[in-house]
């Protein structure tokens, strides 16, 4: 990233947080993939009041997206992380630059949060499989069936999202939402040698097209990787 954006963000929290035990610079910008239109991601850890709360404005030009955190707002979105398999927090402060360091904690929490993204989430239950072969089937069908350009499309979206979930999620690697879960089933076929990112997305390009073959043949591979279409005996347990 350029000098002038750390800078920037570094005096913002100069300027707005001089009690701030840490901060750090995260997102797009730190990892070399920022667009024209990426912000700032900045976090900060204080000891109490004002955090927490998140803010979005404009510092020297720059749009900028602030979280700022107690340690138990932080414990607290980490959980969701780990728990959702999408490590939005742990991956602005795990894979970020540190902007403030007041007591060690800043360089303590970056390489702690690091280790825990690479070690990876938790692997998927056996009823998280279960239901998760059982949705993309459903999709699958609803796909084959569907007369309607437009509802065949936004199934065809949503048989993407589900598929590469279960491809990360089914190796034990972190997923995302968006353009993160691309760039995370991206670096998973850069790591594995597959094209499984390139395939979806060219599957859902040819639905738009009036051909959803290419999408259903990529979707039923990756089905088959996890023990195929499931729709006959799944039961799910109803809350208690």
């Amino acid at each position: 990233m350029s000098i002038d954006g750390f800078d920037i963000a570094r005096s913002l929290v100069c300027e707005r947080f001089p009690r701030a035990r840490a901060a750090w610079l995260g997102g797009s910008t730190v990892l070399g993939i920022a667009t024209p239109t990426s912000d700032l991601d900045i976090s900060v850890l204080l000891d109490g009041p004002p955090a927490p709360y998140r803010e979005s404005l404009r510092h020297r030009g720059w749009p900028v997206e602030l979280f700022v955190h107690t340690e138990e707002a932080m414990q607290y979105f980490l959980e969701k992380d780990r728990k959702t398999r999408r490590p939005a927090t742990l991956r602005l402060i795990g894979h970020s630059l540190v902007l403030l360091d007041s007591d060690g904690t800043g360089e303590y929490l970056q390489q702690l949060y690091a280790a825990q993204l690479a070690a990876g989430p938790d692997p998927l239950t056996t009823e998280e499989l279960l239901a998760a072969r059982y949705g993309i089937t459903d999709r699958l069908d609803d796909l084959a069936g569907c007369v309607d350009d437009d509802e065949r499309l936004l199934i065809a979206a949503d048989l993407w999202r589900a598929t590469a979930e279960l491809l990360l999620t089914g190796h034990a690697r972190w997923t995302g939402t968006g353009k993160w879960l691309h760039r995370e089933l991206a670096t998973f076929d850069r790591d594995t040698g597959t094209e499984y990112a390139k395939a979806l997305a060219h599957g859902v390009r040819a639905v738009a097209r009036g051909n959803a073959e290419p999408i259903a043949e990529t979707v039923t591979h990756v089905l088959n990787i996890f023990g195929g279409r499931l729709f006959d005996g799944f039961t799910a347990q109803g809350p208690v």
